[in-house]
C-alpha cells in the first residue's frame, strides 16, 4: 500500500510521460511544487516498492505496476472532479483544486459510490454491474458504451 503522496508523484510522473516527455526530478519538483531532495525521496521509495525505475541522474520509468495506480489515481480525480464542476457546479479552477484534496481523503469504497452516482446522474453509463475504481476496466460498461 502506498501513501497518497507517493500515489500522486505516480500521477505526475505519468503526466509527464504522456506529454512525450522524459520526466526529470526537477519536472516533478517543479509540477508538484517541492524541493528536488524531497522527490529524490520519493523516487526511492518507489523504486523500493518496484513502482518506478530509476536510479539517481538516471531515468525515471514507471513499472506497469506503476502505471496501473498512477491510471487508477487519475480516474477518481476525474471522478471527484465531474462531481464538483458538473453536479454542484463549481468554477472549473476550483473544482480542480478541490479534487485533488478531496481524493485523497477517500476511500475506494466511498470513491465507488461517487463515481456511480456521478455517472447516473450526468447519464455517462449504469455503473450497476459492480463497478470498482481498482478494476481499470469494467467488462460490462465496456460493451455497453460499444453497443450504445
Amino acid at each position: 500500500m502506498i501513501s497518497k503522496s507517493q500515489e500522486e508523484y505516480l500521477k505526475t510522473i505519468y503526466i509527464i510521460q504522456k506529454q512525450d516527455k522524459q520526466p526529470r526530478v526537477t519536472d516533478i519538483a517543479e509540477k508538484m511544487n517541492c524541493t528536488k531532495a524531497s522527490v529524490n525521496k520519493s523516487l526511492k521509495i518507489l523504486t523500493e516498492q518496484k513502482l518506478i525505475n530509476y536510479e539517481p541522474y538516471g531515468k525515471i520509468e514507471l513499472t506497469e505496476e506503476g502505471i496501473q495506480l498512477a491510471k487508477k489515481s487519475l480516474e477518481a480525480n476525474d471522478i471527484v472532479y465531474l462531481f464538483l464542476k458538473e453536479i454542484l457546479g463549481e468554477e472549473k479552477n476550483i473544482a480542480e483544486e478541490e479534487a485533488k484534496e478531496i481524493k485523497m481523503a477517500m476511500k475506494d469504497t466511498t470513491l465507488n459510490k461517487l463515481a456511480k452516482y456521478v455517472h447516473q446522474e450526468l447519464g455517462l453509463y449504469s455503473l450497476d454491474c459492480g463497478y470498482d475504481i481498482n478494476n481499470e476496466h469494467c467488462i460490462d460498461c465496456a460493451r455497453r458504451n460499444v453497443v450504445q
